[in-house]
């Protein structure tokens, strides 16, 4: 056996150990021996494999897009896929052309940037209100804990779509408006998690262990809580990627989210419905790319749930 082959061999050996010697080494164990069961999970890892090959078209979308997104050639609008029948002469435009004549292939890949960039910071806002909220509220009880839990509720009584077009009215169309209220009505169902999640660990003998040490409600809700909610929230944010990204399309659907000329998935699906029967593909091209994309967090979320969250994945 070389030698690389014996430090492969004994690294594994010392991620699938027992008895790990150390914290760090058993949050390393633990890390692997998550990723060996998420790995078995072959949905997972091909939805895991669509979202990596997501963000690299995002990153590298000005080097793979054949076309300016932006360019518009008006004597080229509507033209259709590569594989359909057309003129011989007309060269590119493989996924065809919208109504101004701009390539649909590129104006997809630019906005896979968009995508991610709404995913990404509603996945960083709505969480982290849910879960301060929901752990104050679990933690302190009371009348906070009724207070808050009213306030969730009532976020909760709207449906999710009807209160964001509400905020985005107020706010004013715009994709960063269009973020912001679909994060301010992202967070209830993550208060909820969490303030389950604390309610079950705040009589806990470590937690009574950590108050007799002198810690106060903010050092044992943010140290000692707030890591245990963790992996239901990562859990419940990746299922929870799909409604949003459905959120933010049907805000750009309605004009409310990114604005034109910006190639928004949702966006580009009103402007193709006027011409949904004769030239189907300026809709159902960037149609297909969000479901395939909503897929692919489904499958993640899944695989993930059997991975950080076992007692649930198993009922």
């Amino acid at each position: 056996m070389s030698m690389p082959e014996t430090a492969k061999t004994s690294l594994r050996a010392w991620l699938l150990t027992n008895t790990p010697t150390s914290r760090r080494h058993a949050r390393a164990a633990a890390i692997y021996q998550g990723w060996l069961s998420f790995r078995g999970n072959h949905m997972a890892m091909l939805g895991l494999g669509i979202l990596v090959l997501l963000v690299l078209i995002a990153a590298f979308a000005s080097v793979v897009a054949p076309a300016d997104p932006f360019a518009q050639d008006l004597a080229l609008r509507l033209t259709p896929p590569i594989w359909q029948e057309r003129d011989p002469a007309i060269e590119g435009y493989i996924l065809g052309s919208d109504s101004l004549g701009r390539d649909i292939l590129s104006r997809l890949l630019y906005g896979s940037r968009i995508t991610l960039y709404i995913v990404t910071l509603v996945a960083l806002l709505a969480p982290i209100v849910g879960l301060f909220v929901g752990t104050v509220a679990g933690y302190v009880g009371g009348w906070v804990d009724v207070v808050l839990m009213r306030i969730t509720d009532i976020f909760l009584a709207f449906p999710r779509l009807i209160l964001a077009l509400a905020f985005v009215a107020t706010l004013g169309a715009g994709i960063e408006n269009a973020v912001l209220a679909i994060s301010l009505t992202a967070w209830p169902p993550y208060a909820r998690i969490a303030r389950a999640e604390t309610l079950t660990i705040r009589n806990s003998d470590y937690i009574h262990a950590v108050k007799l040490q002198g810690a106060g409600a903010l050092r044992i809700i943010t140290k000692h809580i707030w890591p245990l909610c963790i992996s239901s929230l990562v859990v419940r944010v990746t299922l929870d990627m799909a409604g949003i990204i459905l959120a933010a399309a049907g805000l750009g659907f309605l004009g409310l989210g990114a604005q034109p000329p910006s190639p928004e998935w949702g966006a580009m699906i009103s402007e193709g419905r006027k011409f949904i029967l004769d030239h189907w593909w300026v809709a159902t091209m960037p149609g297909l790319a969000i479901f395939t994309v909503s897929l692919a967090f489904n499958l993640l979320g899944d695989g993930l749930r059997d991975v950080l969250d076992p007692k649930d994945g198993s009922q």
